[in-house]
């Protein structure tokens, strides 16, 4: 195993400069950091994160690697999680991969801190899981394209579901349908788009890009991409929200600007998370089983633990909430 020794003599460094280095310390020049940090990949070197606990192998727990905690998406993700891991008597541990390669998440992957681990977070690199995985890591990945073999999949049928939201707006007269999308590098948003269009494309309606717009996944974003939308001359008659967090934010912005809903504006969101139905109107979503790919996930980490058969990719899928926030044409 490379040490910490081997990387400073190939760094041409002393060992105390490759530690403050390799452990985030700020101390030296970014010259030098980079030089140790070359070292460190071409040696393929992994920080030992239980070297003071006498070398322990297996840790009781699974850990859970998100983009973010916060978010009532992730709650009920969580909690499915969390129930199959206490069946096993196992702990959980729920880790952010906010702040990329400094963040506790992929801290815990690297240096292998859990028995097992279930990546949710489109921030941490392929690069590193296929690294991780090739050491015959047990890893079950949530919503990704990611050819790698090594590795268990798991995923919603995202396209599926977009495509049937917009489906169904179609049903009910409309053809001027804009989208609000999430973050560009977010597998989720790109299949949510593609089934967009799909949609479209089937009842040849007109693809109008201005109609697309960012909105972060967030109530905030959906609240500002809203009004960049209304603030053209050309309006849709419905939106089509990439998640219900953007899509009362967007309500909220429809709201403030005096329109009621859903009489000059029907609204569809994705997820279906419990405050959509406390919104006025209820709003018409798309729910995905959130705790179903929690406990799925759990359930599969398992049996790789206890090397039984395990299917190599799952998939599930969505269904239409139909309640207030949509009108006939």
């Amino acid at each position: 195993m490379t040490t910490i020794k081997d990387v400073a003599e190939k760094a041409k460094v002393a060992i105390s400069t490759a530690s403050y280095v390799l452990n985030g310390i700020d101390k030296v020049s970014p010259k030098t950091k980079a030089r140790v940090l070359k070292a460190a990949q071409e040696l393929n070197y992994q920080k030992n994160g239980f070297a003071v606990d006498l070398k322990k192998t297996k840790t009781n727990t699974i850990a859970l690697l998100l983009d973010d905690l916060a978010g009532p998406f992730y709650s009920v993700l969580v909690k499915g999680v969390q129930d199959i891991v206490t069946e096993h008597g196992y702990g959980l541990v729920a880790c952010s991969a906010i702040g990329g390669d400094r963040s506790t998440a992929v801290k815990y992957l690297k240096e292998r801190r859990a028995d097992g681990c279930i990546v949710f977070a489109n921030n941490i690199s392929d690069d590193l899981i296929k690294n991780v995985t090739q050491r015959n890591y047990p890893m079950v990945l949530l919503d990704r394209n990611l050819d790698c073999t090594s590795t268990i999949k798991v995923e919603v049928d995202n396209r599926g579901g977009a495509s049937g939201a917009v489906e169904y707006l179609i049903s009910k007269g409309h053809k001027d349908i804009a989208y609000i999308s999430g973050p560009k590098e977010s597998y989720n948003s790109q299949q949510r788009f593609e089934g967009y269009r799909e949609a479209l494309k089937k009842h040849h309606i007109p693809f109008r890009d201005i109609w697309v717009i960012n909105g972060k996944f967030t109530k905030e974003g959906g609240e500002l991409a809203t009004k960049l939308l209304l603030a053209q001359q050309e309006k849709p008659t419905a939106v089509f929200y990439g998640n219900d967090e953007m899509a009362i934010g967007g309500m909220y912005a429809m709201k403030k600007a005096g329109m009621k809903l859903p009489d000059e504006m029907s609204v569809i969101g994705f997820d279906d998370i419990l405050e959509a139905k406390y919104t006025n109107p209820q709003l018409t979503t798309i729910k995905q089983p959130k705790y179903e790919l929690g406990a799925l996930a759990a359930h599969l980490i398992f049996k790789v633990l206890e090397n039984k058969e395990c299917t190599q990719s799952s998939r599930l899928f969505t269904e239409l909430l139909e309640r207030e926030s949509v009108k006939d044409l």
